[in-house]
């Protein structure tokens, strides 16, 4: 049965593949969700309740009988039947069982003598000595034996007492706890059940979740394009985008410069006729501000010298800036109309166009490929289904099942007998307590009777009936004490040494593992094997499989394939070789081609447009005449100024003709500077904007040009030469991350399998219910309690017979008496 549950965990890990990763990409984290798996019920755990103080207080003993470490050494040569080759070897088994023997010998000779005493005693009393003749010497300190005696007898049966309660409690919890075995075993055989049965499903689960890792490389498969093409396109991007961008930064560079050149042409024919305009209108001001200064009244003496100022302030009414000598720009504006005559925005935006359509370029060109790649990985999932039907895994189940069926039903139906023989084992343990039961009601009913019924003044032969049964009633006792404590004894030895080296030798052992090390030893359980059990599941001793290292996994509830290093048994790789398929796959993922050639970024048009830009003329553009006049001022004075001036000074003048006339020719400035001073003020602005953007284009503007131009063509022969490297590249990332999705699933099947698929605590729990539980927890402590309360006990009745005798005196009534005597009695 074992051998065919290990076959069928064995190929229950037949999905694992132990290949290693190639290749480490980042692919998306793919959810697998969690493996089914069902709780087991069994807690391998005992607790012993309050009788576990005893069975702690029985441990402390055992330990200062038998402190030695476990006999490793001496266990395997006993195993191997090589005790007793070496002459120490025997010295080495005295020397740790020399507590066991010392105390055994103890009980031996307890149990030899105490009859033997007992016996001697009853012929030596017969003959009216020890104690029987029926005569007391009476003594002053009688009263302070008696009640010595008396106590020491009373705390002697209070001992017995106790060992008496702990033996029964041992005893009923053993039956106990046998009675509740059922339900243990049941819950075990339940556990076994569920492993059996959960194992299928987990591994439909296994090979189901397949359809997770297939479905997610078939998306990015059908999304080819968003996925490769993408990538290949922002590879190529990193060169191709900055080359359109300056192409379209250029065209647009040709637009303003059309624009400025227009704006330069508008404004210095504004400025031109402007200036004229105002010329002549600045020399009829003067005029007649020289007219009116000449008036009579400016040659008053208030009058004079304000005139004075005045006149000499005329020659600033003059114009500053000249534009009539300015160069024109009519020959650069017409060549830049020639060139913006070809839409050059349009030309670089279907590069754009042409570039942006690299995923369907790579969808179209893969289109047969990935038929092919789909195929290969249906045909894997077809593979593993049909590799999963073939295996007998159903056969093996239905074999286990039946064999567990059978050992449950042979469990059921023996348990009774069990129970039966269990029963038989409490009446007899009964027996024995009641043995000492009885001495102790001897012993109690004497000291109850002695103690009541003893009347100090009564002389030993007037004592009352009462005291005289109570006497009666402790030599009662001392007799079934001399018949019963050998046998009491004889149970005690036994179980002693059987229930001692039991705990000694198997349950703390197992506790701390070392009995796993001695059943580890090589060539121990067979003298041609290295490991016992590697040899019975593969038929291979040398493989490197424990007892101790099975049992700890399953301790921890990995899976069985980890548990027994299934793989040295069951070659995985050859049956389901993911990497022969993954393979295929990264073949036919190599043999993509993809060809852009196609794209074109800006045609020849295109380049000879701005190259045309390039040699339209604006560099030629005096441009420091033009700011030269455009950083002067329109007038030599501010007219605002001027005619604010001159109304202060009219002001300064006597009321009359000559203020109001200055006044009115002040008004006229300002009408000047509104009309014309300040739309050519605006025209001169928008004039040097003008010229400081020409100016700017200009600069270098033919090495700007080659530059961009040389930008395309290198984006261009990237794309026509040296794009089949990027796209190998890409390429290569995208099969990574298709293969990774292959190697997520593997190596989630393999923890799978390692750690949740058929986890094997069931087996352990078995273990631990056999041994901790059943023999350690069950059977040993409480065993080890019985004898430990059955032997104080037997132990406790040799002072109690002393006492009993002695204080017998004090209660029977004697035949005889003495008055006072106060030498030693003699009996």
């Amino acid at each position: 049965m074992a051998v065919e549950l290990c076959l069928l965990l064995l190929f229950c890990g037949s999905t694992i593949s132990e290949v290693q990763p190639i290749y480490k990409p980042p692919p998306g984290t793919l959810d697998f969700g969690f493996v089914p798996a069902k709780t087991y019920d069994t807690g391998a755990y005992h607790e012993p309740g309050a009788i576990g103080i005893l069975f702690k207080i029985v441990h402390a003993f055992l330990y200062l009988v038998q402190p030695n470490t476990f006999p490793q050494d001496l266990i395997r040569k006993i195993a191997q039947q090589q005790f007793g080759n070496t002459q120490g070897d025997y010295q080495k088994a005295i020397y740790y069982e020399i507590g066991f023997i010392v105390s055994a010998a103890l009980g031996l000779l307890f149990i030899l003598l105490l009859p033997l005493v007992g016996l001697c005693f009853c012929m030596c009393r017969c003959c009216d000595n020890c104690g029987g003749e029926m005569h007391q010497r009476q003594k002053k300190n009688a009263d302070c034996q008696r009640s010595c005696f008396a106590t020491f007898l009373f705390v002697a049966s209070l001992i017995i007492s106790v060992g008496v309660l702990c033996a029964y409690a041992a005893n009923q919890h053993l039956t106990n706890q046998v009675r509740g075995a059922k339900k243990l075993v049941n819950s075990n055989f339940k556990d076994l059940k569920i492993f059996l049965n959960d194992t299928p499903a987990q591994i439909d689960y296994l090979v189901s979740q397949y359809n997770t890792t297939k479905d997610k490389a078939l998306s990015d498969l059908n999304n080819v394009g968003p996925v490769l093409g993408t990538r290949v396109q922002e590879q190529l991007g990193k060169e191709v985008r900055p080359a359109l961008d300056a192409a379209l930064t250029m065209a647009g560079a040709i637009r303003e410069t059309k624009e400025a050149l227009e704006n330069v042409s508008v404004s210095v024919e504004v400025l031109q006729e402007g200036t004229e305009r105002l010329h002549a209108n600045l020399t009829d001001v003067k005029m007649h501000l020289s007219n009116t200064l000449n008036d009579s009244a400016c040659s008053a003496a208030q009058a004079a010298s304000t005139c004075n100022i005045i006149r000499n302030s005329l020659a600033q009414l003059n114009i500053n800036a000249n534009f009539s000598g300015l160069p024109g720009v009519s020959s650069q504006l017409a060549k830049i109309n020639d060139v913006l005559k070809i839409d050059l925005s349009s030309l670089v935006q279907k590069g754009y166009a042409a570039f942006n359509d690299t995923p369907d370029l790579v969808v179209n060109q893969t289109r047969n490929i990935l038929s092919d790649i789909k195929s290969v990985l249906e045909s894997i999932g077809s593979n593993i289904t049909t590799f999963t039907r073939a295996l007998p895994v159903q056969k093996i189940l239905a074999d286990l099942m039946l064999h567990l069926t059978q050992s449950e039903a042979y469990v059921q139906d023996y348990f009774p007998i069990v129970e039966q023989y269990d029963f038989y084992r409490w009446l007899g343990c009964l027996i024995l307590c009641c043995m000492l039961v009885l001495i102790l009601v001897f012993y109690y009913l004497g000291l109850l009777c002695g103690t009541c019924g003893y009347d100090k003044h009564a002389s030993p032969t007037t004592r009352g009936c009462i005291s005289n049964t109570g006497g009666n009633f402790l030599m009662a006792g001392v007799g079934f004490s001399f018949l019963f404590s050998w046998l009491l004894m004889i149970v005690v030895v036994l179980t002693f040494v059987t229930g001692g080296n039991v705990e000694k030798l198997v349950c703390e052992p197992f506790e701390d593992k070392n009995l796993f090390k001695v059943l580890d030893t090589p060539y121990l359980l067979n003298k041609h094997w290295k490991n016992y059990l590697a040899g019975v599941i593969f038929k291979n001793p040398n493989v490197d499989l424990t007892f101790e290292k099975v049992y700890s996994d399953c301790k921890e509830n990995k899976g069985i394939y980890t548990s027994l290093h299934l793989e040295h048994l069951f070659n995985i790789n050859e049956l389901l070789n993911i990497s022969m398929y993954t393979e295929d796959v990264a073949l036919k993922i190599e043999h993509i081609q993809i060809n852009l050639s196609k794209i074109i970024l800006l045609d020849e048009i295109g380049k000879e447009n701005l190259l045309n830009f390039s040699s339209s003329g604006i560099d030629g553009i005096d441009f420091s005449a033009y700011l030269t006049e455009i950083n002067k001022s329109v007038t030599k004075v501010d007219l605002l100024s001027f005619a604010n001036d001159l109304e202060a000074r009219a002001d300064q003048l006597p009321k009359g003709a000559l203020e109001n006339a200055l006044k009115g020719h002040a008004n006229n400035i300002r009408m000047i500077h509104n009309q014309q001073v300040v739309p050519l003020e605006q025209a001169m602005s928008t004039l040097n904007q003008s010229i400081r953007l020409l100016k700017r284009t200009s600069s270098e503007l033919m090495v700007k040009v080659k530059n961009v131009i040389s930008a395309v063509n290198a984006a261009q022969d990237l794309i026509n030469n040296n794009a089949s490297q990027v796209i190998v590249q890409e390429t290569k990332k995208y099969m990574d991350t298709i293969i990774g999705y292959f190697e997520q699933y593997t190596e989630w099947v393999k923890e799978s399998i390692s750690m949740e698929v058929a986890a094997c605590k069931p087996i352990a729990n078995v273990i631990d219910t056999a041994v901790d539980i059943f023999l350690c927890s069950y059977i040993a402590d409480s065993v080890n309690t019985f004898w430990f309360g059955l032997g104080g006990s037997s132990m406790f009745l040799i002072p109690a017979i002393i006492f009993a005798v002695k204080l017998s005196k004090y209660y029977r009534r004697m035949d005889t008496e003495d008055v006072y005597d106060d030498s030693v009695e003699q009996w």
